[in-house]
């Protein structure tokens, strides 16, 4: 069996496929589990008739309707431990309940998974996290050239409501489920026996934490004295350097486009860019490393841009073939209309329009009409990079259709070069294909 690198880690050695034991092991170790007053033991999650192949399949998301009832007095409490039966009561997996949540159960193992460690999730955050910074390794990351890279992607590492992104030594935990937060001492335990990370930032998504039911004056409190983290830190992808803010959007810096920016350094020679909706100037930069004539770059974003301007000195740039702009994206565009302006490659990765399937229609029009606009400032014969980062968008299949759409507003015929989703170490299981949110479209506009 191999094992994890000591530059990797400083301990553990891997166990991502641990020995099988008995078929029953699950309700085995739910008996024998010391029931104390307080707690009640280990309670059982029983699901309706025919709800149970979905998750046996291995969809980790057991909703609220999936559910007919469940054994245990008392009742089990938010972050708990239970087992998900079906309706003969057979174990088929245990997960961490959730009393207020749409998701009564996040799945954490199945039946057939179970070994003499499960229903401890000490010990299912050691192994996973393990497999995690393994899957890395063997896709490159980290390497000379790219230090930043996403560890834990949710439900495609088989830790729902985790996101663990890394930025050279700084670890940066996303969370987004109320078991996330109960389990943040053993999270950060198995985050710093990776050999070269030096701070761990947590990042509690509050907004989607409170609709799991997390108390938000807990939140802060819990953490007040979290482990102490630059604001910035440099990083390097793709052999470009940047400076990121901590404090930035998302975990500072957006790992998922990291395949797609290198591309544009492919295309980009001797090329007119430009970038709508830069941020700190990812594609930009990628665009000049690739030998682009002129680059601009567009955001509304001042911190964001006085990052770009900043990434632009410390690779040693020409400024002058870069520039970096603070106005509104539509606004910008509809003026550049006005004066006539083309260029030869825009890109534009506008922020979630769409940040649930309820608004799906009104943010369709809202990326037909910025997509029609790009497209009628890219030159004939030219090329469109566009972006969507709404999971229901993605997810919905539509977003063809709403280039389409765009592309007869703004009189303009499009093909589809390539298509491509979110970098490979933000894997998707394929039995919760909501976990799919990035689309990146190459069309050439004539």
């Amino acid at each position: 069996m191999k094992q994890v690198p000591t530059l990797l880690m400083k301990s553990l050695p891997l166990r991502c496929s641990m020995p099988q034991v008995s078929p029953s092991i699950i309700q085995q170790i739910a008996s024998n589990q010391p029931k104390p007053k307080s707690k009640g033991g280990v309670a059982k999650v029983v699901l309706k008739k025919g709800k149970t192949q979905l998750f046996k399949d291995g969809n980790p998301m057991v909703y609220s309707g999936a559910v007919d009832r469940i054994i245990g007095k008392p009742p089990p409490k938010t972050g708990d431990i239970v087992v998900v039966a079906d309706g003969t009561e057979k174990p088929i997996g245990w997960g961490m309940y959730n009393s207020v949540s749409m998701f009564c159960v996040r799945l954490m193992q199945l039946q057939d998974e179970a070994t003499s460690d499960s229903l401890n999730m000490e010990k299912l955050l050691e192994t996973r996290i393990e497999a995690a910074v393994e899957l890395r390794r063997s896709l490159g990351l980290p390497s000379v050239d790219t230090n930043v890279y996403r560890l834990i992607n949710s439900e495609g590492d088989r830790l729902s409501g985790l996101i663990i992104d890394v930025f050279g030594d700084v670890a940066v935990v996303a969370s987004s489920a109320a078991w996330v937060e109960k389990y943040k001492p053993e999270i950060e335990a198995c985050i710093r026996k990776i050999d070269y990370i030096n701070h761990i930032n947590w990042r509690p998504s509050v907004e989607i934490l409170k609709e799991d039911g997390v108390n938000v004056s807990d939140l802060k409190e819990m953490h007040s004295n979290s482990t102490t983290c630059p604001e910035r830190t440099k990083i390097m992808e793709n052999g470009i350097a940047y400076t990121i803010s901590l404090k930035g959007q998302k975990t500072g810096f957006y790992a998922d486009q990291r395949e797609n920016r290198q591309f544009i350094s492919r295309i980009s020679g001797g090329q007119k860019v430009l970038d709508i909706c830069c941020y700190s100037g990812g594609f930009a930069l990628n665009a000049v490393r690739g030998g682009a004539l002129n680059v601009t770059g567009v955001d509304s974003s001042l911190p964001a841009l006085e990052l770009a301007k900043e990434n632009v000195a410390l690779n040693n740039m020409d400024p002058g073939r870069i520039s970096f702009l603070k106005e509104d994206a539509t606004e910008f565009m509809k003026g550049a209309l006005l004066r006539d302006e083309s260029w030869d490659i825009v890109i534009i990765d506008p922020p979630k329009l769409a940040p649930s399937k309820k608004v799906l229609h009104g943010a369709s029009g809202m990326y037909r009409n910025l997509n029609s606009l790009a497209m009628q400032l890219t030159k004939r014969g030219g090329l469109l990079m566009t972006c969507s980062c709404s999971g229901a968008v993605t997810q919905s299949g539509i977003f063809l259709r709403i280039l389409q759409g765009a592309a007869s507003m703004a009189g303009r015929k499009i093909t589809v070069l390539r298509q491509a989703g979110a970098a490979c170490d933000h894997p998707i299981d394929p039995s919760y294909p909501e976990g799919a949110y990035l689309s990146n479209v190459l069309l050439r506009v004539s």
